[in-house]
């Protein structure tokens, strides 16, 4: 058995997608200590700097002390402790939603709701690009799931009128992660809302980040409160904690306490964490303006990338992908940056698509926007050192659509068919 272990981590290692673990000394700033060397952290979900803020870390530390470190089982099982109730009234009320209801990770979330209304009868739609938390809810649903091609709202229109079924379900990311681009929701949600579905929007990398108040994009489109509208949403990235909510109707969170196995069957998320996201979430209420200045602070790293030669029009958030092709390319690119003190995380397949290996840069509001210049100046010159002329990479907007140069009827074809695609 061990032989065949290392036998599929040696041909890890000749493609080039073996991965490790780094250890970081600290807390996630926007500096950090990396296996013994400062750099500057320029990959972290961090995104408003709260991981470390003194009234979150004093929020966690005081629910410990009241709480617990654990919430001791599943909701259902042991009850619902009062900073849970406490901290689903301030998120349906943040995101304009009936009601929510807290998961122990973004992950289980998107498991549970797909599961949940993905029953079967049901058609799933998924865009290609959605995270694998998403590709894996729809494996996991018992209705049918078929693939449209990314952002492609007439794609996804030809599929629900070539269905069968009498419900569907419409899953995206609102803000790709790995693209940093945004999903047409406005256009989603009428074509969702036409033919009777549900609309599902992963908000992991939107919430704090962006539309009013860091509300999200599902806020900026106007589409908060939609009765046919489900909103997922994280607490471990601008947030600065850990575990995941839903924002929904009464009676989508009534069918999720019910059916969602991820809720039922795991222990509710640790009181600490709870409290920490609940002193997050306040302090984006109270300033706002940590939206605008992370914001600003991305423009300044894609203008500044974009000197040096990178194509980053793809990316209009807080994410920016640089988009190398080749994955040992890639990792000698990072390990370049490394070197001159820029931690920038190579993001290989299944991550990402095969021949669209790259750096995934997140920008934190609490960079300052020399930081991020000297950081885009730094990658410039580790991608001469790695080999890569930046002029050469491939567009992100190329990476995203049709990157095995097949016609959109083919395209479309292969989707139809394939009963789930790994994005």
């Amino acid at each position: 058995m061990s032989a065949e272990i290392e036998q599929r981590l040696a041909e890890l290692d000749a493609a080039g997608l073996r991965r490790r673990t780094r250890l970081v000394s600290g807390p996630q700033g926007a500096r950090v200590v990396l296996d013994g060397k400062p750099v500057l952290l320029l990959c972290s979900n961090n995104y408003l700097g709260l991981a470390d803020h003194p009234r979150v870390r004093e929020a966690a530390a005081d629910a410990a002390m009241r709480w617990g470190a654990g919430a001791g089982g599943s909701r259902l099982v042991s009850g619902t402790m009062t900073i849970h109730q406490r901290l689903e009234e301030r998120l349906a009320a943040f995101k304009g939603s009936e009601r929510a209801l807290l998961f122990g990770s973004g992950y289980l979330a998107n498991l549970g709701v797909i599961g949940s209304l993905g029953a079967a009868g049901t058609l799933v739609c998924s865009d290609e690009l959605n995270h694998a938390s998403i590709v894996d809810g729809c494996r996991l649903a018992r209705g049918r799931t078929a693939v449209y091609a990314h952002n492609d709202v007439e794609h996804l229109r030809w599929l629900l009128e070539q269905a069968p079924e009498e419900r569907a379900v419409v899953v995206t990311d609102s803000v790709f992660s790995m693209d940093g681009d945004v999903a047409p929701l406005e256009e989603l949600s009428v074509l969702t809302r036409s033919h009777g579905g549900w609309l599902v929007v992963d908000e992991a990398h939107a919430t704090g980040c962006f539309g009013p108040g860091g509300r999200g994009a599902i806020a900026e489109a106007g589409l908060d409160g939609e009765e046919h509208v489900v909103v997922v949403g994280t607490l471990g990235k601008a947030l600065g904690a850990y575990g995941a909510f839903v924002a929904a109707s009464a009676a989508v969170r009534e069918l999720l306490v019910n059916t969602a196995r991820p809720f039922i069957f795991s222990t509710a998320p640790p009181p600490p964490a709870v409290a920490g996201a609940l002193a997050a979430l306040e302090l984006l209420e109270e300033q706002p303006a940590r939206v605008g200045q992370l914001q600003a602070g991305a423009r300044v790293l894609r203008d500044e990338l974009a000197r040096e030669g990178f194509d980053v029009a793809g990316s209009s958030t807080q994410i920016v992908p640089l988009v190398i092709g080749d994955a040992a390319q890639a990792m000698a690119l990072c390990e370049a940056a490394l070197e001159r003190g820029v931690f920038a995380q190579a993001i290989r397949p299944p991550t990402v698509p095969q021949g669209t290996s790259r750096l995934r840069l997140a920008v934190m509001a609490s960079h300052t926007k020399e930081e991020l210049r000297e950081a885009a100046r730094t990658l410039g010159r580790a991608a001469l050192q790695a080999g890569f002329r930046p002029g050469d990479g491939m567009p992100v907007a190329a990476a995203a659509r049709g990157r095995d140069g097949a016609t959109e009827g083919v395209r479309r074809a292969t989707l139809v068919a394939a009963p789930l695609r790994v994005a």
